[in-house]
């Protein structure tokens, strides 16, 4: 049925319109916490210098999870059908998915 690699392209081109919120959300908590810890970014500033990301995790982490299950919920079946090795089909999607978030971030003025 679904045997080439373009139909798991295209599906996850088009989940990766609107996962571009939960990709803004996990970079934000990212950011704000263990990269800045190592020295990677740095955090944004604000007048609380013990902030935690407790808060950004309670209202981030349902949005992240649901979205990240629904990705892997429309790839099983998908992962299975194609002519793709497991390791490829999941880069392939994987990579895919980012592509709008990269090319919103580029566009951005």
């Amino acid at each position: 049925m679904i045997r080439r690699w373009y139909t798991a392209l295209g599906v996850n081109l088009l989940l990766g319109i609107p996962a571009i919120v939960p990709m803004l959300m996990l970079w934000f908590l990212l950011s704000n916490w263990p990269l800045a810890d190592i020295g990677l970014t740095t955090r944004i500033p604000n007048n609380e210098q013990d902030d935690s990301p407790n808060a950004a995790l309670l209202f981030f982490g349902p949005m992240i999870a649901a979205s990240a299950v629904l990705w892997w919920i429309a790839n099983r079946p998908l992962a299975r059908r194609t002519q793709l090795t497991a390791p490829r089909y999941w880069l392939l999607s994987l990579a895919s998915t980012l592509i709008p978030a990269v090319i919103a971030i580029s566009v951005w003025p």
